[in-house]
């Protein structure tokens, strides 16, 4: 073939490549083609793009609304352990109050179990209530931040409170300012402690009832330990969970 043909044809060829390129340049500036528009295999690669971007978005407002959740929970207990004076059962009271009423974050159910499991396990009510709450709301991650909220205030006040002790103690006005703070600790807690047998006679079960009224009585007139009432209520739990489970199998 004769080289002035060849050159011809290349030429031609060449200047129809530039002529598509260029209507396809066009036509994307306009608006009227997409990267990938009738190209399967590009469209698939956006489609996966737009969904790993989408799953990195929903994982990264999970782990803000986690963190977000963390900074309230050790805020809160930080607040409560700070400001309650009276013991372990106070302070389950005012985490009843903000996490069960306010935040409802937990239910009442459970935290009346929080609470029996608090009591009967060795160690502080507060920081075992603390561990109890934290891990439910957030975890590992919230037992820690829950604890850590818990132990900060009295550590640092101990710790003042250990260079004055000799002042404080002579001190009448403290002694009537703790005298006060006990009267005011007292109602608190008789005051929860109605409302959670409230919640117990609701479920309108006599079983329950027979149960509240026990402890009670074992705890006001015989004065027993509360770890063996507790012990005791809950294996009369597990007896009846036993008995209805073979009762359903019967049936």
């Amino acid at each position: 073939m004769p080289y002035g043909q060849n050159t011809e044809r290349l030429l031609c060829r060449n200047i129809k490549t530039v002529g598509c390129w260029v209507e396809k340049m066009v036509r994307k500036k306009a608006g009227q083609e997409k990267p990938g528009w009738n190209d399967a295999k590009g469209q698939r690669e956006t489609d996966g793009q737009e969904n790993k971007n989408r799953g990195r978005e929903e994982k990264n407002t999970e782990r803000r609304r986690k963190r977000q959740r963390l900074w309230v929970l050790f805020l809160e207990t930080l607040y409560i352990s700070a400001f309650t004076f009276g013991g372990g059962f106070v302070i389950v009271t005012f985490m009843k109050r903000k996490f069960v009423d306010g935040l409802h974050w937990i239910d009442e159910k459970e935290m009346l179990d929080f609470t029996a499991l608090a009591q009967s396990s060795p160690g502080a009510i507060a920081v075992n209530a603390a561990i109890l709450v934290g891990l439910k709301v957030c975890g590992p991650p919230g037992v820690a931040v829950a604890v850590l909220g818990t132990v900060l205030p009295p550590m640092a006040i101990l710790s003042v409170i250990s260079f004055f002790y000799e002042t404080f103690s002579a001190n009448p006005y403290v002694a009537l300012t703790m005298q006060g703070m006990q009267a005011g600790v007292a109602a608190v807690i008789l005051d929860v402690a109605c409302e959670l047998g409230t919640g117990v006679a609701r479920e309108r079960s006599i079983y329950s009832v027979l149960i509240l009224a026990g402890a009670f009585a074992a705890d006001f007139f015989l004065g027993i330990n509360v770890i063996c009432i507790i012990l005791t209520a809950a294996a009369a739990g597990a007896l009846r969970m036993v008995i209805f489970r073979r009762r359903r199998a019967e049936r």
